[in-house]
């Protein structure tokens, strides 16, 4: 496969995850920020937009900059649009590749994007159809493509993006004013269904971060996904040694995963900011080593504010 190819597939895969995590994440918080004071408003949409990678440009940044910022400006690849229109351009550039199904599925979302009012009531409904068009786009990919290197590749870029969204998911957290409390935490990742049928007894926000950071059948934890990605990457090369990983990405994601699988600590949510900076860390570091071992042009598409 040329490396143009894989490298197209690969981003598509984690754009169109990044703009179903974004959507996720704003979806849950629009409510609350709504309801606070002007002054709050500009303190926690700044928190919120440093969580996502980004800074603020201007001290007046608020609720309504926040919209653009996180969802509309097309310019900005860590925006919904920005991902989405990145999606379908890398679609464009492995047209040979991708069904056609997918890529009218990229395409109509795309044309779809103005189509929304850009105020809070419009920016949740946009949020709810972006969700859908993900699904979609995720369904037909996994249907109508192939299963060989090309959907390896694009599964590769989603399983990373995704245990990046889930980490910074969690990392709102810590936008403290925002009070978001863990079922929201939990419906934030369409984990809260799965969540109750899997406890059943008592629980508390602990419980609900351990849940979507190492439960290893639901498909958004972070360790599922951590996962998917060693899986993916382990029928792109096949060529084991009899001791350790020859290939950087593998030993990345490996360590990343393991590390969470195997830990055990009395109070994970003291620990969890340090745990979401570990995952933001090996998910850049494992998109830098798939980018110097398949790709020809390692640095040109990033993500900005990625954890380095």
């Amino acid at each position: 496969m040329l490396s143009r190819i894989a490298e197209s597939l690969f981003w598509i895969g984690r754009y169109v995850e990044r703009a179903d995590g974004t959507a996720r994440i704003l979806d849950v918080h629009l409510e609350r920020l709504n309801h606070l004071p002007a002054a709050d408003q500009r303190s926690v949409a700044q928190e919120l937009l440093g969580v996502m990678g980004s800074r603020a440009d201007a001290d007046e940044f608020g609720l309504t900059e926040l919209l653009q910022s996180l969802a509309f400006d097309r310019t900005n690849a860590t925006s919904i649009a920005g991902s989405l229109a990145a999606a379908r351009e890398n679609a464009r550039r492995a047209r040979e590749t991708v069904s056609s199904s997918l890529w009218e599925c990229l395409n109509t979302t795309y044309y779809g994007l103005s189509q929304h009012r850009k105020d809070v009531v419009g920016t949740y409904r946009f949020c709810n159809w972006v969700l859908e068009r993900t699904a979609m786009v995720r369904g037909l990919a996994d249907t109508t493509m192939s299963h060989d290197e090309g959907w390896l590749f694009l599964v590769l870029g989603r399983s990373l993006e995704r245990a990046d969204m889930t980490a910074r998911m969690l990392s709102t957290r810590e936008v403290h004013t925002a009070g978001m409390s863990w079922v929201n935490m939990l419906r934030c990742a369409g984990a809260y269904e799965s969540f109750l049928r899997t406890r059943r007894t008592a629980f508390d926000e602990g419980h609900a971060a351990e849940f979507l950071l190492m439960d290893r059948l639901f498909p958004r934890s972070i360790v599922y996904a951590l996962r998917d990605a060693d899986d993916a990457l382990a029928k792109l090369d096949p060529s084991d040694t009899r001791v350790g990983f020859i290939n950087d990405a593998r030993r990345i994601v490996g360590q990343a995963r393991t590390f969470l699988e195997f830990h055990r600590t009395d109070d994970l949510m003291v620990e969890l900011p340090e745990h979401m900076e570990r995952v933001q860390k090996a998910v850049a570091q494992t998109s830098d080593a798939v980018s110097r071992k398949y790709f020809n042009r390692a640095d040109e598409q990033a993500w900005v504010g990625e954890v380095s």
